[in-house]
């Protein structure tokens, strides 16, 4: 277990397609050669869904109560659920907001204490976890505020694409005033820094969106481009960094332009997750950058439409796993390389 990268995964909404999909992702054995999954939830929910897929056979449970007595080749389960919560596939209700908001404050407790290394989060309804009294936006959002980080990052990556948010989830009619040259040159240093640390990327090129549509037409769409983005970018390369743009968003993403970066940095929720799902919809993964923690998520929804029906498809949430692991691994790289370069060097030399 020492040596093994440890998965926490909230289930999210009970309602929802997340235990479907967890169920499915942790049913391949290779995963366990991996990491050790432990779920934060139900094992009564795990249970009744399990037999809702009788495709899927020979998968084994452990309930647990602390991390520490995890099995490294087993689906372990903390049962953190009152159980007088109600499963209802397919519906918004207060109890399947309750168990995700339940689901995650136990893992984020746990997290706190070090006693796993990634955490995956499974969806919730947004509208409903606040109506239970969460009061955040997402999990981004509490995350930064439990770890006491005031400007995450939303960062959505796969291989094809990795995609940055300067405002994430927000009306789009308070985006505009919601953008400064501090907040874009705070997001291109979270997003460089995340590239090299995170993502083993070592000089990080980095493409920026425009606001308004034709990049503004000078002024004529907006003042955003020429008074804001522009000499935010300018800021931000006076460091060595590397940042291009604004560049307009259907020109963008409609050409090969995109491929010439390592990631790109969106002004809006919209602007980077459509290019994005339409570009890498099962292979996405939401990570959370700037944190002291790592946190990956599918990048799908509760999708209650399709909840109880055995067609949701697990790649999201496997990719999500698979990419907090390489993250971990990444970050500890990444540390040990500058923790003394000479000593580094000397290895590399004896391998040689």
């Amino acid at each position: 277990m020492s040596n093994k990268i440890i998965v926490g995964i909230t289930q999210g909404d009970s309602n929802g397609i997340s235990y479907e999909v967890i169920i499915k992702a942790l049913s391949d054995s290779r995963i366990f050669d991996i990491c050790t999954p432990v779920i934060y939830g139900s094992s009564k929910f795990f249970g009744y869904y399990k037999k809702m897929l009788p495709e899927i056979e020979g998968i084994t449970t452990n309930v647990i109560t602390s991390v520490k007595d995890a099995h490294p080749k087993r689906i372990n389960i903390i049962n953190c659920i009152p159980d007088n919560l109600v499963i209802e596939p397919g519906k918004l209700t207060p109890d399947g907001a309750k168990a995700a908001v339940c689901s995650l404050e136990a893992a984020v407790k746990d997290l706190k204490e070090g006693l796993f290394n990634v955490l995956v989060t499974a969806p919730f309804n947004k509208a409903a976890v606040n109506q239970d009294g969460f009061n955040f936006t997402g999990h981004t959002e509490y995350l930064a505020e439990q770890f006491e980080i005031e400007e995450p990052l939303m960062f959505l990556v796969s291989d094809a694409l990795k995609v940055g948010l300067v405002t994430a989830h927000m009306a789009i009619k308070d985006v505009p005033a919601a953008i400064n040259k501090e907040i874009i040159k705070k997001k291109l240093e979270l997003m460089s820094d995340s590239l090299m640390k995170d993502f083993s990327v070592t000089r990080p090129k980095i493409a920026v969106l425009a606001l308004n549509p034709h990049n503004g037409d000078n002024g004529l769409l907006g003042m955003e481009e020429i008074e804001i983005i522009k000499p935010a970018i300018k800021e931000f390369n006076q460091n060595c960094e590397i940042a291009f743009g604004p560049y307009s968003p259907d020109g963008f993403f409609a050409t090969e332009l995109n491929k010439k970066f390592d990631a790109v940095l969106a002004m809006y929720h919209d602007q980077g997750l459509i290019p994005f799902k339409t570009m890498s919809f099962e292979n996405g993964v939401n990570f959370t950058a700037g944190l002291p923690i790592i946190r990956t998520s599918p990048d799908h929804g509760t999708a209650f439409e399709i909840a109880g029906k055995g067609i949701a498809s697990p790649l999201s949430l496997q990719n999500a796993i698979y990419k907090g692991c390489d993250i971990f691994r990444n970050r500890e790289l990444y540390a040990e390389l500058r923790s003394n370069p000479l000593k580094s060097l000397e290895k590399t030399s004896e391998q040689i």
